[in-house]
């Protein structure tokens, strides 16, 4: 193996794990769900009605960007095929990561542009989400088979631990307390000013930034074959997907895992998501206590994803995603069962910390669990492809993984519109995993090669 190219490859998730930690769950999240619930009380709307209609515009705009990647991620894939080159579309991918996320800083509390604010968050995890694809479709080439379980699960560890650095250098020395300083107890650096909220809206240029720097080692130790001469050409690259779907089905195993994968990958997604909204909305937590739950989380996420790697080497991927899946239900069982003055409808004394106790092991268990099955979820692609058609494996992945990506988030928006609890608003995700770990009963824990 090739040490040096392996670590490459890996810093692609140091990198980019930022976009997911500090943005999607942790910090913008929770920056966005406040200004937007006093920005729709200002104009008239209770407390609870503030909170559904914050979290609502959240849902929709992430099924937008859904429905965008849909469209977009199987054409892709088939037209890299194509080509036989993948790198390219990562740095063209790599520019919208950058763009979305420094676009983020204008989200202002005085004049709140939340609908600008979602079409630059959406611009940015577009561009994750497809850069991921194409790095994704590299990893059957990179270490033998048997220890493509162990080197998927570091790799989310390691990125992990980007995410869990970039999040203490964040709470540390730029997001504000309600004090007007960091954790750190000092105020935010390069002059921000804790009264515009400056220092928590440089989250978003933070995480640019970041990700232009830690892309480098990717960029200069990730090398690629010259691909296959072959011009771009939309005809051959849809008749390639057209033939690939028609495919499936003589291949009970794999397709059964991608419809598996699609649900399990669209609800983890939105748990993700809302995590935030969540936290900043029902429970009130400040953004400085959601980052502090991010440190916990990702802490977790990078150790128990490490320990995933070594369980899939062991027991096989789908024992581990079955394990996982499990895990999540779990958990979002336990937050719809879960406010401010109840547990599973037993009433709670003024005051209690329970709830917060509660959600900061959901937290961990969030990250833990969704690191495992996102690493596993790739190895067991692996071994339904041979590294000489990982390309257009990993295309049907991505068209399985969102073909669906708005569904999650706008079953969530939809019931959080209709009862106008955001508790009840997230049980459509138990569901969806539900039905995961049903589909799995059809896949074949050795694989099925793509012929």
């Amino acid at each position: 193996m090739d040490r040096k190219r392996i670590w490459g490859w890996w810093f692609f998730d140091w990198a980019s794990q930022p976009y997911h930690t500090l943005l999607v769950t942790f910090i913008f999240s929770i920056y966005y769900a406040e200004v937007a619930k006093r920005s729709f009380i200002a104009e008239g709307m209770d407390a609870a009605q503030a909170g559904a209609a914050a979290q609502s515009l959240w849902g929709y705009g992430l099924a937008i960007g859904g429905v965008i990647i849909a469209v977009l991620a199987p054409i892709l894939g088939a037209v890299a095929d194509t080509t036989g080159r993948r790198l390219p579309w990562v740095w063209f991918f790599s520019g919208l990561i950058v763009v979305g996320a420094a676009g983020l800083w204008g989200l202002t509390p005085t004049n709140p542009q939340l609908v600008t604010a979602v079409v630059f968050f959406g611009l940015g995890l577009i561009g994750v989400e497809f850069a991921t694809i194409f790095t994704n479709a590299m990893l059957p080439g990179l270490a033998p088979r048997t220890e493509i379980g162990r080197l998927s699960g570091s790799g989310f560890a390691f990125g992990y631990l980007g995410g869990l650095v970039s999040l203490a250098i964040t709470l540390l020395c730029f997001a504000e307390t309600p004090s007007g300083l960091t954790l750190a107890g000092i105020r935010p650096l390069f002059g921000l000013d804790p009264a515009l909220r400056e220092g928590t809206r440089f989250v978003g240029p933070f995480t640019a930034i970041w990700y232009v720097v830690f892309m480098l080692p990717f960029f200069l130790w990730v090398s690629e074959p010259a691909g296959t001469g072959r011009p771009i050409r939309l005809s051959v690259a849809m008749r390639d997907l057209w033939r690939l779907v028609k495919s499936l089905r003589h291949r009970t195993s794999l397709a059964a895992w991608l419809l598996s994968s699609m649900l399990s990958r669209d609800a983890l997604n939105a748990l993700y998501g809302f995590g935030g909204v969540y936290a900043g909305t029902v429970l009130g937590w400040p953004v400085f206590l959601s980052g502090v739950f991010g440190v916990v989380s990702a802490l977790s996420a990078t150790v128990i994803s490490w320990l995933g790697g070594r369980a899939d080497r062991r027991w096989g991927p789908k024992a581990v995603i079955r394990a996982s899946i499990i895990v999540l239900v779990l958990v979002c069982i336990t937050i719809v069962g879960m406010d401010r003055q109840s547990l599973f409808g037993v009433p709670l004394v003024a005051g209690s910390r329970l709830p917060d106790v509660m959600f900061f092991i959901c937290g961990a268990l969030i990250g833990g669990a969704g690191g495992v099955l996102q690493a596993a979820s790739r190895t067991m692609m692996v071994r339904h492809t041979t590294e000489e058609r990982a390309t257009e494996a990993f295309g049907l992945y991505a068209l399985s993984g969102k073909a669906t990506a708005f569904l999650a988030p706008f079953l969530i928006a939809v019931v959080t519109d209709l009862t106008g609890s955001q508790r009840i608003g997230i049980s459509p995700l138990i569901v969806i995993f539900l039905l995961a770990i049903f589909l799995l009963k059809w896949v074949n824990k050795n694989g099925e090669a793509v012929q």
